[in-house]
C-alpha cells in the first residue's frame, strides 16, 4: 500500500478555510474573553495587597510609642535588629558611658591673647609643628566667626596638623573625616538605616555630634581634603544650618520612625546639630579636585596656609580645657571693646564703592557682617586693626576677582594697588597686594 502524497497546497487552501469561518471566530472571542478575564484576576489581586498594606499602615499609626494598639494590647511592629540590639549600637554605648563619666573641669580665666601664644607654644614644643603669630591669631579669629573654616594652601604647610593639634591642646582629640570623592548627600557623612540588618550605619562624624551634644567641651571636626567631592552637595544642609542664628533649631533628620530602645539623644529621630562644634575643611588645589562654590566660601571663613614657619626655642607649655560658652563670651567682649573703627569702616565703604564701579563686585551684607566680627577678635588675639581687615578682605572679597575676565583684571590691577594706598596708607595692604600679584601672573 502507497502512502499519501502531502499536498501543501491542499493544506493552505484548507487552513484559510478554516480561519476564515464562523468556527474560527468563535475560538477568537473565546481567547480574548479568557485574556481579560485574567488581567481582570490580575487587577483584583493587586488592589488586595494594596488594601492590606493600607490597614498595616492605619495599624502602625494608631499605634502607640510603648507599643499598643487602641486595646491595649502589645503590638507586634518588629521595631527591634535581627539580633535583637539597639539598632543605634555607639550611641547607646555613649549613652552608658556617659554615666560613669565625672563632671568636666574647664581651664577658663585666659585671655585671647594669652590662647593664641600658648596654643602657638604648644604645638612647637609639644608637638614640633612650628606656625607664625599671625597664623594662630586667623586661626582663632576664623573660629570666632564661623563654625565652618576653610585652610587652603601647598601640600605640607601643616593645614591638618593645625587643626588636630588644636583639638590635642583642648584636651579633646579632633575627629578626623576623609572624605571620599563618590560623596554626594548628607548619608555619606552621618549613616543610613540597613533595611536588611534593622540597623544603623554609624559613622565617625555621628558619633562625635552625639557626644558634643552632651557637653560644653569645644569640638574640633576635621573634613580632611573637602573638595575631593563637591562640597556644594554632600554638606549642603550642614551649610544651611551653620547660617541660622546661634538660638535656632538646628535638627537634622537621622531616621524617619521611633523605636523604644533609641538613644536618648535622638529626638523625634532626629539630631541637633552642635553648637559647639567646629568644622575645619582642609583643601587641595589641583587636577584631583572641585573648585569650591561662592555659597561655601561666602558662609565660611578662610586661611590660607602657604609658606612654612621656621622653628624656634618654645617654653614648655601644658594643655588647657576651654569651655565653648567662655570661647563665645571672649569673643563677644572683644567685639565690644575692640570694635572696628569709623575711620576704618569709612575706608572700606570707599573700597566697596570703587570694587562696584570698576568690577561690579561688593562685600554684601554678609561680608561686611564678618568684617566686624573678625578684625575686633584678631585685635584682642594681639593683632592690628589694619593687618586684621588686609587679610579678610584679601579672602573674602578680591577672591571675587576670579570670577570676572581675567584680561580686564590685569589691566587694572595696578590702578586697585595705588587706590588701596591711597584710602589705606602705603605700603599697608600686604595681603590684598601679595593677592592681586598673583593674580597678575596666572596665565
Amino acid at each position: 500500500m502507497s502512502l499519501p502524497v502531502f499536498n501543501a497546497e491542499l493544506f493552505c487552501a484548507s487552513l484559510w478555510q478554516f480561519l476564515s469561518s464562523k468556527a474560527a471566530l468563535i475560538v477568537y472571542a473565546a481567547v480574548l474573553i479568557a485574556v481579560l478575564i485574567a488581567l481582570i484576576i490580575v487587577l483584583l489581586i493587586n488592589e488586595s495587597r494594596k488594601s492590606d498594606a493600607l490597614a498595616v499602615t492605619v495599624e502602625h499609626k494608631n499605634t502607640d510609642k510603648g507599643g499598643n494598639n487602641g486595646s491595649g494590647e502589645k503590638c507586634n511592629d518588629k521595631k527591634e535588629s535581627v539580633d535583637g540590639q539597639p539598632r543605634f549600637a555607639r550611641l547607646t554605648e555613649i549613652d552608658e558611658e556617659r554615666k560613669k563619666q565625672k563632671p568636666v573641669t574647664f581651664d577658663n580665666g585666659v585671655t585671647l591673647k594669652d590662647l593664641c601664644e600658648d596654643f602657638r607654644n604648644f604645638c612647637a614644643g609639644e608637638l614640633k609643628l612650628y606656625y607664625t603669630p599671625s597664623h594662630i591669631r586667623q586661626f582663632v579669629s576664623g573660629l570666632s566667626v564661623s563654625h565652618i573654616l576653610l585652610m587652603q594652601g601647598m601640600s605640607g604647610t601643616g593645614k591638618t596638623s593645625l587643626a588636630v593639634a588644636f583639638g590635642h591642646y583642648l584636651k579633646n582629640e579632633s575627629a578626623v573625616i576623609p572624605i571620599q570623592p563618590m560623596w554626594k548627600e548628607r548619608t555619606d557623612l552621618l549613616g543610613y538605616y540597613n533595611e536588611f540588618t534593622r540597623k544603623f550605619n554609624e559613622t565617625g562624624l555621628l558619633e562625635k555630634m552625639y557626644e558634643a551634644n552632651g557637653s560644653k567641651e569645644i569640638f574640633i571636626t576635621v573634613l580632611d581634603e573637602i573638595n575631593i567631592a563637591r562640597v556644594e552637595y554632600y554638606f549642603a544642609e550642614f551649610l544651611s544650618m551653620l547660617e541660622l542664628p546661634e538660638n535656632s533649631d538646628k535638627n537634622l533628620d537621622i531616621v524617619t520612625d521611633v523605636w523604644e530602645n533609641d538613644p536618648k539623644g535622638l529626638v523625634g529621630g532626629k539630631i541637633p546639630l552642635p553648637a559647639n562644634m567646629w568644622f575645619i575643611g582642609t583643601a587641595n588645589n589641583d587636577d584631583s579636585t572641585f573648585v569650591i562654590s561662592d555659597k561655601v566660601y561666602d558662609r565660611a571663613m578662610v586661611m590660607n596656609l602657604d609658606d612654612k614657619c621656621k622653628p624656634f626655642d618654645a617654653p614648655k607649655t601644658t594643655q588647657r580645657r576651654i569651655s565653648s560658652d567662655y570661647f563665645k563670651e571672649l569673643c563677644k567682649s572683644a567685639r565690644t571693646e575692640y570694635a572696628i573703627t569709623e575711620r576704618s569702616l569709612k575706608r572700606i565703604g570707599k573700597l566697596d564703592e570703587y570694587m562696584i564701579d570698576r568690577y561690579h563686585v561688593t562685600f554684601g551684607n554678609r561680608i561686611m557682617k564678618q568684617i566686624k566680627e573678625y578684625v575686633p577678635v584678631m585685635i584682642a588675639c594681639g593683632g592690628d586693626e589694619i593687618e586684621a581687615i588686609d587679610d579678610i578682605l584679601a579672602k573674602k572679597v578680591l577672591r571675587k576677582l576670579e570670577s570676572q575676565n581675567p584680561i580686564y583684571v590685569k589691566d587694572t590691577i595696578g590702578d586697585l594697588c595705588n587706590y588701596l594706598d591711597e584710602v589705606f596708607g602705603t605700603d599697608k595692604m600686604v595681603a590684598c597686594k601679595k593677592y592681586l600679584h598673583r593674580l597678575d601672573t596666572i596665565s
